[in-house]
């Protein structure tokens, strides 16, 4: 019986591994684990929640809201699934892998970025999950949920990888389940508003704003996805693991989003979790705890990213450092608490507040995808050394990569003049009259400079043969 299939077999309780390179022998699962992480973790509350952003934020009507929807997560899931292709090869989290890009300091301006929104999308999750379990009893208030559903999160980060993904392949089965009953319940047993198709009023500002927010939801993945795909073995393959993982976000999104949309339309006035209560009368308490249930799975997967990270920022500054399971614990209860301040205080005028976050995100986190995606597929073809990685003056990487800082900085800049928020719109999206194409615009121009800057000042950093150390990857045409 090989290594690999006896850890299969008896999985580790507690995950020792945190940042360190997954050797061969520890490698384990199948592709098909990616589809059920992925599409277990998304049916859940605050997906609902940004589906709902499309009919009541936005406005759109209902066909069109569901085009949008469909539109920007087949769009964004292609960039989060091209990272998570990354994890089986260079058996790693995908920020420690982010050094190879930009270097073993330079990296921290990204990270560092990264944990604050592991920590938003925690507190998002906290505050849906309180107000959900409130609605369903009344010995139960909006904080105690919060605190609840923070404890089970915390509890799944501690015990690790193989016990989160056990977690999402389970709710794939019991939240897909309960997903298909609402979405029956609501259209056959409980019946729409008559207006319900009628309602609304299209724009291309609501429709392409209802894109980017499905678009980002994706993207927003992008860097985590390797931390669950790292475990696979090296042989799973770049093109199995990007399908597993497109398919199970993609639809694994869209369904709830479908479902917000029409909560968000069928029910005015009404807080999303209180209009799916209305919905589904009759059978709402399983709707929402199942619902619920599921958010504690999401956030178990946000705050073991969020610990990754933050020792990812602990062991660029001490380079000896090799974290282990107790300081995996430690960091998530620190989070956990941060987190928690953030939910309590925040939670009055959640949506529109929820709505600017994940704006602000799509703007930061779009050059970065960019730049990562650029040099491992077109740059690097998939070959690091993955030692240098770990290294205090960052190896062949170097400690900071100004190219890819400068690429970075470069895709925010250009995007100013085309964001559309409420707390700001640049003047051409004022021009085009709400429309926000800045990340569109960001792709475009980070693309290719960062490929021309690479090609033209990183060959220094490039060994002229691959060295033993290197670890091969999948071409672009392999996960294609």
């Amino acid at each position: 019986m090989s290594a690999v299939t006896t850890h299969a077999e008896q999985p580790q309780r507690i995950e020792d591994a945190t940042i360190q390179p997954i050797p061969d022998a520890d490698r384990h699962g199948k592709a098909r684990d990616l589809f059920t992480i992925w599409f277990g973790s998304n049916i859940m509350m605050l997906t609902i929640v940004t589906g709902a952003l499309a009919t009541t934020v936005f406005s759109q009507p209902f066909w069109p809201a569901v085009v949008a929807i469909v539109i920007g997560n087949l769009v964004g899931a292609i960039f989060m699934a091209l990272h998570s292709a990354q994890g089986p090869r260079l058996g790693v989290p995908q920020m420690v892998q982010t050094r190879g890009q930009f270097g073993s300091y330079g990296s921290l301006l990204v990270i560092l970025i990264v944990v604050v929104m592991y920590v938003g999308f925690f507190a998002s999750n906290l505050v849906l999950g309180g107000q959900s379990l409130s609605t369903m009893s009344s010995h139960i208030s909006t904080d105690e949920g919060i605190v609840i559903v923070g404890v089970v999160s915390v509890t799944a980060t501690i015990f690790g990888y193989d016990l989160i993904h056990a977690y999402t392949r389970v709710m794939t089965y019991l939240s897909g389940a309960v997903l298909v009953l609402a979405f029956i319940w609501i259209f056959a047993v409980h019946h729409l508003p008559a207006n319900f198709l009628s309602s609304g009023h299209f724009g291309a500002a609501g429709f392409m704003g209802t894109i980017s927010v499905a678009a980002l939801w994706q993207i927003a993945y992008a860097p985590y996805v390797s931390d669950y795909s790292r475990y696979m073995p090296r042989e799973t393959g770049s093109r199995p693991a990007f399908w597993a993982s497109y398919a199970g976000c993609s639809i694994g999104s869209i369904l709830p989003m479908i479902l917000g949309a029409t909560v968000g339309l069928a029910v005015t006035g009404a807080d999303v979790v209180e209009g799916l209560t209305k919905l589904t009368s009759g059978i709402s308490v399983l709707v929402v705890v199942v619902f619920s249930i599921g958010i504690a799975a999401t956030n178990a997967m946000n705050l073991y990213c969020g610990t990754l990270s933050t020792l990812t920022v602990g062991q660029t500054l001490a380079p000896r450092f090799s974290p282990r399971a107790r300081s995996r614990a430690l960091i998530a209860l620190l989070l956990f608490g941060a987190s928690l301040i953030l939910a309590l205080v925040a939670q009055n005028n959640f949506l529109v507040n929820y709505e600017n976050f994940i704006s602000l995100l799509l703007y930061v986190l779009v050059p970065w995808t960019a730049v990562n995606l650029v040099d491992y597929y077109l740059v690097q073809h998939g070959a690091y050394d993955v030692d240098d990685f770990f290294r205090a003056d960052g190896g062949r990487y170097g400690r900071v990569n100004w190219v890819a800082i400068t690429c970075y900085l470069l895709g925010i800049c250009v995007q100013v003049p085309f964001i559309v928020t409420t707390l700001y719109t640049g003047p051409v999206g004022s021009a085009l009259h709400g429309v926000d194409l800045s990340w569109i615009v960001g792709l475009l121009v980070v693309s290719p400079v960062y490929y021309l800057g690479a090609k033209r000042f990183r060959s220094a950093h490039r060994p002229p043969n691959k060295a033993a150390g290197l670890v091969p990857a999948g071409s672009a045409e392999d996960a294609a």
